[in-house]
């Protein structure tokens, strides 16, 4: 169990408590629950880049890299839709998208073939993250000042735009992904 394997670990571990927090609904909990993804988030950077700065990239870690982004991510959005901030339809989108194509990785992993994410790819990483960091800010901000009127425009009329942009890059960057490792896929 090496460092890179360790940190991927605690990201999951910190995924199931940003959820609690987000699910307590407090300014407080909200705010750590915020600290405690952005340092999950860090952990995919960091494990990733020890991992090949030191020459310990383990199989180990390739199955498990993705599974943690996935719970991550799906996970957050899940509190939030527990919350009434997403909609079910919205997550229910994103977990197929992930649960595919994470699916269709580890197979073609488990035969020694690695598919790499694809610009489409990372534009979705990107925008999730971003859809939920909008989200956690704008609901500290609602329980904290909710008769702002700029927080209220933001939490009723910009989440749902921004999420609206989520999904749509989300299954579009499946779709392509498909579409690109189509042969592959045949092979199976």
């Amino acid at each position: 169990m090496n460092i890179a394997n360790q940190l991927t670990i605690l990201r999951i571990l910190l995924a199931f408590i940003a959820m609690a927090l987000i699910l307590k609904n407090t300014p407080f909990s909200l705010s750590c629950a915020f600290v405690v993804f952005l340092i999950a988030s860090f952990t995919d950077f960091l494990d990733g880049f020890l991992a090949r700065k030191k020459e310990i990239i383990s199989d180990l870690g390739k199955i498990l890299d993705p599974i943690a982004d996935k719970i991550l991510i799906i996970g957050v959005f899940l509190a939030f839709l527990e919350l009434n901030i997403v909609n079910i339809w919205m997550v229910i989108a994103i977990m197929l998208r992930e649960f595919i194509i994470t699916g269709l990785r580890l197979s073609v992993l488990n035969k020694g073939v690695v598919l790499e994410a694809r610009f489409l790819g990372k534009n979705k990483t990107v925008s999730q993250m971003a859809g939920i960091i909008l989200i956690f800010v704008t609901l500290i901000l609602y329980k904290i000042y909710p008769g702002n009127k700029v927080v209220f425009f933001t939490y009723l009329k910009i989440i749902p735009a921004v999420m609206w942009y989520v999904v749509v890059i989300t299954i579009f960057s499946g779709v392509h992904y498909l579409w690109v490792n189509r042969k592959l896929i045949k092979t199976f």
